[in-house]
């Protein structure tokens, strides 16, 4: 059956897209921001995932303020780059996986979660810059990609506690697909940064790696933060880590840290990556996973 082997968390920060495809890697400036990847992309050589369910958010690219679903998973084959201003970032198209995709979105319904289901739509920098950072130059992405989008731009977001909550539901689903796949989850945006208003700049360091350590071990409380603490500590655009959540929710009880980057600043944000993987490799229970699929299937019938 299919497993999640591990989780990633990655800031999404737009100028790290554009660093990359000018080839400013090199340039002092971005050094030391994509230093910090270079084990990931060993690591991805190695590991060689079949799947990526990639947690981000739009960013006014696929969706706008006529439609804001809270949660939607992309179920399509493929989805081409979006042009957000500048025209589109020259990356390869972005290869889905339909049936693990559809697969989810049926489980986690049944699991009731109220997903939104995306078949076409164009993906922008939230969900390309973190295979970039991941993957490097290449002609084609090694790997399918599931997108699941969440809105963390209009009030109100999803707390923590339901983010965390659908990363359980996740592991459940992908669990529960008979095919012989390796699937990662990755968890993006964050950390913290504000992009207007007095605080813009905002970047609060000791925040921010107290919350890369609360993500490794048992995090349980860390899906209990408030969105206020997010808001007061990280700025209005930190409340992008709630979609961490998901991708830790994903990993079970415990996890254990393979790799971590910290860096500041990258443009007026803070940039933060870790590696993860579960410890005792457990799909968390449903109390009404079994109930629901037992309805579902006289309703087949």
């Amino acid at each position: 059956m299919a497993r999640i082997t591990h989780g990633i968390a990655c800031s999404h920060i737009p100028v790290l897209g554009y660093a990359f495809d000018h080839g400013k890697e090199g340039e002092d400036y971005f050094r030391p921001a994509f230093e910090g990847f270079e084990w990931t992309r060993k690591f991805m050589k190695e590991e060689k995932p079949d799947v990526i369910v990639l947690v981000y958010n739009d960013h006014a690219s696929a969706f706008d303020m006529k439609i804001i679903p809270t949660f939607a998973i992309g179920c399509g084959e493929s989805y081409p780059p979006a042009d957000e201003g500048f025209g589109a970032r020259p990356v390869p198209p972005v290869e889905g996986h339909a049936d693990l995709a559809w697969h989810i979105a049926q489980s986690l319904i049944l699991d009731e979660f109220d997903m939104t289901i995306i078949n076409e739509m164009k993906v922008d920098h939230g969900l390309t810059v973190p295979l970039s950072m991941m993957y490097g130059h290449v002609d084609t992405w090694p790997v399918k990609v599931i997108p699941l989008a969440v809105n963390v731009v209009t009030y109100p977001p999803p707390s923590g506690n339901r983010c965390w909550a659908l990363g359980e539901a996740i592991a459940r689903a992908v669990s529960s697909f008979g095919e012989d796949l390796k699937v990662q989850v990755w968890g993006t945006g964050g950390m913290s940064h504000q992009l207007q208003g007095p605080r813009a700049g905002l970047i609060n360091t000791e925040w921010d790696n107290m919350f890369l350590d609360r993500l490794i071990g048992d995090s349980q409380d860390l899906r209990q933060i408030p969105h206020i603490e997010y808001l007061r500590e990280t700025g209005s655009e930190g409340i992008e880590m709630v979609m961490w959540l998901i991708m830790r929710g994903a990993l079970g009880r415990s996890t254990r840290a393979l790799h971590r980057h910290y860096h500041v600043p990258v443009s007026n944000t803070a940039l933060g990556h870790l590696v993860l993987e579960p410890v005792d490799g457990s799909v968390p229970p449903s109390p009404t996973l079994e109930q629901s699929n037992a309805a579902a299937q006289t309703l087949v019938a």
